[in-house]
């Protein structure tokens, strides 16, 4: 069962859902638009924050991805709930 988690847990989550959202876009443009350079600016703003996010929510709740995508914690802890695609 999952344990509940403070509101700051689900505010991140939905920045860096909301960031990475931009990313996708931004990228869709740009492959059409490779010359952009205002695209290009805003699209490595956009992954710089998203990055910067996701370090944040790292350190404080644990890892967003596994296989060596994210460091863990002390113990290992992949295996607490709720993992970020369940909430």
């Amino acid at each position: 069962m999952s344990k509940k988690m403070p509101p700051e847990y689900y505010q991140l989550l939905e920045e860096i859902q909301a960031i990475d959202f931009v990313i996708v876009e931004l990228n869709l443009y740009l492959d059409t638009h490779p010359d952009d350079t205002a695209a290009i600016k805003q699209f490595n703003e956009a992954t710089k924050r998203s990055m910067e996010l996701k370090a944040e929510f790292e350190k404080k709740f644990g890892p967003l991805m596994h296989f060596g995508y994210s460091f863990s914690n002390y113990p290992f802890n992949w295996k607490d709930t709720p993992w970020p695609w369940q909430v």
